[in-house]
């Protein structure tokens, strides 16, 4: 008997990516560059706007050439605790020697 073998597609297994970077910060930088760009509807304001479009979308590039999955990484970190008392159960009572939170 010999076993069935299945061949995993690149179209199915790509990540989520946007002119090279990470689709959601690529696509705010643009909203905000953009937003810059006709609210302040100057000469100045549109230059900045560019620059800072073209210098995010470099970085993001490079963020998501090392590492595609970054962003979803950093956003887990954020929300764990900066701290996590050591103790076996969340249902043990603590004795007044072991320092009572």
């Amino acid at each position: 008997m010999v076993l069935r073998t299945i061949p995993i597609r690149r179209a199915g297994n790509r990540h989520n990516l946007f002119m090279g970077g990470d689709r959601e910060l690529v696509m705010f930088s643009g909203l905000l560059a953009g937003a810059l760009v006709f609210s302040a509807q100057e000469w100045k304001a549109t230059i900045f706007g560019v620059f800072l479009w073209f210098t995010s979308l470099y970085l993001l590039r490079l963020m998501a050439k090392s590492d595609p999955k970054m962003r979803p990484v950093y956003m887990r970190h954020r929300r764990y605790k900066g701290y996590y008392p050591a103790r076996s159960t969340p249902f043990r009572e603590n004795k007044k020697a072991q320092g009572n939170p």
